[in-house]
């Protein structure tokens, strides 16, 4: 009952925006305004997603003040059990569908999140400022530096990667949504958790932050890198280093790219502008749906079906796959150009999470989820 309804929409628009991703037809099928929505949910929908699982963690560590002694203790044992949860659910999945399932990626970012979920609003917002100041770069020599013969030797034995295509260093350097550059992500999401969202000056504040992070770092980009700075690694983009299908695009560069590279900032290409800017599209639209919530009742109501998708995100993202399967599509980014399947996908899921949360409270496997972490109530 206590929900903040503004989290569920863009929680929602989230998972549509991988829906059209998945399922849509590619950018280079579309034109006019079809263009840009499928420009705006490639790689956006994702980092959107990231950031509201860092505003969760929050949400289960003591939103405002963060939790202390026993309760502080069990709060941080439920995220470690999630983080597992994640980490397993997504390297089953990781072995039907490849390295475009996020799930496992999660599941590391909230276990490097766990020493964090007690610092204030400010601490935490200094420390994504700076990982987005410097992981990328640094990201560029590690890969720079990894021989194809020491990533073998890695693999060799790390038993994720004999499971799935998504192993240690996909997860932490070299994959679709690699920690070391996605964690300023997360931890901007739990900055925002820390904050009074319902303040009419914090929302002001906020919305000045996010546009002008993104103007100023695709701006920036633009006058930097030329006309094709914005471009999208996903299509067009330089062979990545990633598992799965390179036309989808890893989130990270080309193990030798240039240092141009770093320049850039479209969709998936994992560079400091490409952050920043971003974070600030996130910031935009958490504080947006927050605002239009509150403010216009009727609008609050006629959503309610798309809320309901978003109190129920891990299923509805889950159930996309698993759905493709089930109808002989293929996992990943679609080749076709019909915008009629995604279109029902969302359709599909917005009836199924509207009827559902009529009889339930929770979505089916955010239920089990729940479950799995219960006995963190044992920890003392």
């Amino acid at each position: 009952m206590g929900r903040m309804v503004g989290l569920d929409v863009a929680r929602a628009l989230a998972v549509f925006g991988m829906y059209i991703v998945h399922i849509g037809p590619p950018l280079s099928a579309t034109d006019g305004v079809g263009s840009w929505v499928r420009y705006l949910a490639d790689g956006h929908s994702s980092v959107l997603f990231a950031t509201l699982a860092g505003f969760s963690l929050m949400l289960i560590a003591g939103r405002r003040e963060p939790k202390t002694g026993l309760a502080g203790r069990q709060a941080k044992a439920r995220i470690a059990i999630r983080a597992v949860v994640l980490l397993v659910l997504g390297t089953v999945l990781a072995m039907e569908y490849g390295g475009v399932i996020i799930l496992a990626f999660y599941g590391v970012y909230f276990l490097l999140a766990l020493p964090l979920v007690r610092l204030r609003a400010g601490t935490l917002a200094m420390i994504a400022g700076g990982l987005a100041l410097l992981t990328p770069q640094l990201a560029f020599v590690l890969r720079s530096l990894l021989s194809e013969s020491v990533q073998q030797s890695v693999d060799t034995y790390d038993p994720l990667k004999a499971l799935s295509e998504v192993g240690v260093l996909d997860l932490l350097l070299t994959g679709f949504y690699p920690a070391i550059t996605w964690m300023p992500f997360v931890i901007a999401g739990m900055a925002l958790a820390r904050l009074d969202l319902a303040a009419v000056a914090v929302q002001w504040r906020l919305a000045a932050l996010g546009a002008a992070l993104a103007v100023a770092a695709y701006g920036m980009s633009l006058l930097l890198a030329g006309k094709d700075a914005l471009r999208s690694m996903a299509e067009g983009g330089k062979p990545s280093t990633g598992s799965g299908p390179a036309s989808f695009g890893s989130g990270s560069f080309e193990a030798r790219g240039a240092a141009s590279d770093l320049l850039t900032a479209g969709p998936h290409s994992g560079t400091t502008f490409d952050i920043i800017g971003s974070v600030g599209v996130a910031i935009l639209v958490i504080v947006s749906v927050t605002v239009l919530m509150d403010r216009l009742p009727l609008l609050r109501r006629l959503s309610k079906p798309v809320i309901a998708v978003g109190t129920m995100s891990l299923t509805a993202y889950v159930g996309h796959f698993v759905a493709q399967s089930v109808m002989g599509m293929p996992a990943g980014e679609s080749s076709q150009a019909s915008w009629v399947p995604v279109l029902m996908f969302i359709l599909a899921a917005t009836v199924f999470a509207a009827v559902w949360s009529r009889f339930f409270r929770r979505g089916p496997l955010e239920s089990l989820l729940n479950a799995a972490t219960r006995p963190a109530k044992y920890v003392r």
